[in-house]
Order: C-alpha cells, then sequence, then structure tokens
C-alpha cells in the first residue's frame, strides 16, 4: 500500500510538470513567456517563425536576415533596457502542418516575449491565436490578407496591405496600361491568394474592368495547360495572378508556350527571385506590388545606411521588402520596450499600438486604433533581365477605420 502511495503521488507530480508544460507561457514577470528575460537574464528573446526551407523559404530567408541586421544593430548600442537581443530561429518547413508547433515551442520552451512573423498570411492565421492564448505579441512582417489583426490585441503587422495596394494598382492597370478585360487566377488551397482575389475582384469593378474568365490553381501544381487554353480563348488584355511566385513562373511559361505575349500582375506573394528563375523569359514584363522598394537615388537617410549594410553583408545585392520589413519589425518591438520601460508583452504591446509615424527603413509606419499599419506609396515593379526594376510609384489612400 505504502508502494501503491507513493506511485500515486509520483504520477500527481509528472501530471502537473506536463500540465504546466503543455499550458503555454504566463505574461512577461511571471514564470513562461519572457521568462528567461524576466527572470535576470542577459537576452531579451523574439523569435523568428518563417520558412527556411520548402518553397516559401525566399520569404522566410529574407525576413530572418532583417531581424538579424537590426538585433546586431541593437546590440551594438547597448541592447534594450540593459538586456542583448536574440533572434530565436525557427523552420516550419513552409509546411502548414508544422507552424502550430514552431510557434509553440518558441513560447514554451525559448520563452520569447514577442514573435516576428510568419511572412505569408495563412500561417500568421494559424498561429497568431496561439500567441494571442500566452500573451505572447506577433508582429507580421509579409501577412498582407484579411483576418490577421482580428485575432486579438497582441497581433500586429508592419507590411503594406492588400485592401491599400490592391485597389490603387488596379487603377494604373486600367486606366494608364488599358487593362479593360481580365484574367483573374487564384490558387484555391492558399488563403493569401483566395482574399487578394476578392479585393481585385472589387477594384476590377470599380474601376469598370470586365474579368472575362477566372481559373483556378493549386499551390503545387505544374501542369497549367487546361486553365492557360481557357485564358487564350476568353482574349484578355491582361493576367492578374493572386498566388506565389513558383506557380506564377511556370504559369507563365505555359502562357508563352500556348503562343500570348500577355503579362501578369499580381502582389508582393510573387516578389522573389524564383519567379524569373523558374519562368525564364516568360515573365520579363511581370508586374509585382509591393510596400518596399530599394530605390538607393530617392530614399530616406535610414533606408540608404540599411540598404548600404545588407549590400555589404549579401554581395552587393538589393534588400527586398520583407528583409526591410523584418528589420522594421525587431525595432518596433524595441522602442515599444523601451517606451514602456517593460520587456513584459502585456505591457509593451500598447505602447507598440500607439506608434505613430515611426520612420521605418521600409517607409513611415502608423498603426490605427485596430492595429492596422498606414503605409504608402505602394510601389509597383517589372521584371527587367531577370530584375525587380521601379515601374511605377502609386500614392495609396489610407484605410478610413
Amino acid at each position: 500500500m505504502k508502494k501503491f502511495r507513493v506511485a500515486i503521488i509520483l504520477i500527481s507530480v509528472l501530471l502537473v510538470a506536463a500540465l504546466a508544460a503543455g499550458c503555454g507561457s504566463k505574461p512577461s514577470g511571471q514564470s513562461g513567456a519572457g521568462g528567461n528575460a524576466a527572470s535576470g537574464g542577459d537576452t531579451i528573446k523574439i523569435g523568428f517563425m518563417g520558412a527556411l526551407t520548402g518553397s516559401e523559404a525566399s520569404y522566410g530567408i529574407e525576413t530572418l536576415k532583417g531581424m538579424n541586421m537590426a538585433a546586431g544593430d541593437l546590440n551594438k548600442a547597448g541592447g534594450v533596457l540593459g538586456k542583448k537581443i536574440e533572434i530565436v530561429q525557427s523552420d516550419h518547413g513552409s509546411q502548414l502542418s508544422q507552424a502550430a508547433a514552431v510557434v509553440q515551442k518558441m513560447i514554451s520552451q525559448n520563452h520569447v516575449v514577442a514573435i516576428v512573423g510568419d511572412p505569408t498570411t495563412g500561417k500568421t492565421k494559424l498561429a497568431a491565436p496561439i500567441c494571442q492564448q500566452n500573451k505572447v505579441v506577433m508582429l507580421s512582417a509579409g501577412a498582407v490578407g484579411p483576418g490577421v489583426v482580428e485575432i486579438g490585441d497582441y497581433i500586429f503587422r508592419d507590411t503594406l496591405l492588400d485592401s491599400v495596394a490592391a485597389p490603387a494598382v488596379t487603377k494604373y492597370l486600367v486606366n494608364d496600361l488599358g487593362w479593360k478585360k481580365v484574367a483573374l487566377v487564384t490558387s484555391t488551397n492558399n488563403d493569401y491568394s483566395v482574399g487578394l482575389t476578392k479585393i481585385f475582384e472589387k477594384a476590377l469593378a470599380d474601376n469598370k474592368a470586365t474579368i472575362v474568365d477566372r481559373e483556378s490553381i493549386q499551390d503545387g501544381d505544374k501542369d497549367f495547360s487546361a486553365q492557360v487554353t481557357k485564358i487564350k480563348q476568353s482574349n484578355p488584355d491582361g493576367i492578374i495572378f493572386t498566388g506565389y511566385y513558383t506557380e506564377g513562373g511556370l504559369f507563365m511559361k505555359e502562357v508563352r508556350r500556348q503562343g500570348m505575349n500577355l503579362k501578369m500582375a499580381g502582389g508582393d506573394g510573387m516578389l522573389s527571385p524564383v519567379l524569373w528563375k523558374l519562368g525564364g523569359q516568360a515573365v520579363e514584363g511581370s508586374m509585382v506590388y509591393t510596400g518596399f522598394a530599394a530605390d538607393p537615388a530617392n530614399a530616406a537617410p535610414q533606408t540608404k545606411e540599411f540598404i548600404k549594410k545588407y549590400q555589404a553583408a549579401n554581395d552587393n545585392k538589393l534588400p527586398d521588402m520583407f528583409s526591410a520589413q523584418g528589420y522594421d519589425a525587431v525595432m518596433l518591438l524595441a522602442r515599444a520596450m523601451k517606451d514602456a520601460n517593460s520587456i513584459d508583452p502585456s505591457k509593451f504591446k500598447d505602447t507598440l499600438a500607439q506608434t505613430k509615424d515611426y520612420k521605418g527603413v521600409s517607409g513611415n509606419i502608423t498603426f490605427l486604433p485596430n492595429r492596422e499599419p498606414v503605409k504608402s506609396p505602394v510601389y509597383l515593379l517589372e521584371v527587367k533581365n531577370q530584375q525587380f526594376a521601379i515601374k511605377k510609384v502609386i500614392p495609396t489612400a489610407a484605410p478610413t477605420e
């Protein structure tokens, strides 16, 4: 009987320990989220959530580069509140099934006080409820689709929204380039693409353009012959493609194979050199919009300095939207911690929400009361000689709510 009681006590202890590990983190200042820093550690841990391998690696790698640059600059200047910034690196391998596990590990095991990411809308929306429940700030440096910040008051993003950019670009396509008849292509298993299609549909209607053909694909598809055949029959002025660069490049190869000289336009989901690595000459002239483009001649001083540092560390290559917004995300979090004089997420989330006219390297950033970012302008880039070149800088109207 004594052995039985000892066994029961041992099992009870193990169950308590297991529950404590599985329940996630508590606010900073208690054990749990930010526990390392809150208990007198030397570092403040900020997690990176994104892909370093797989089809979305281009987004994640650049975001992480920007985050590491920001951490380096902050630490050289003495850190934040006397502590060094440490970037906790992860890789969900572009797999939606791995995203939740990655964010939960960063919270419960690495004790991060904030997470930057995911660069994509779908995985951000999957991870955000976990961050909200555990009272850890999430700041996405790339998610542009709808339904992100609505998840809770710990959720932010610092990117130009599709709801702002797509209407501005549509107006340019219709009025300046004469796209009166459009083929619209959607990746139906991609939240970003589905959301962006809805925005383009309204914008096209508002600008009195006609969608003459709607085609559905899926991420991972490689054969687009049937969809392109239908587009050819509808004779559009251009193709709006709302998916990612992998399928976009292959799609345009099929467009050229079937003898059409149409151009493609889409969102920053196609912002990657992989677009022309897969599409080759077929994507020359394709257009992609973004909230940041490296323009050293006309950039603000802080952006020029960022571009210079990035080029020095990356074989003279120019930074893209993801690296710039990854940098700004870490800097915004650090500024909020300083203003709150606290690394407790429940405190610095409030100072982060009060950000007004922050002069970031990716542009000026203001958070609306719903934590959505106001950014302007939108850069429309065009593929020229396997590079993204600025085609048009388009002013954008800030959302009213």
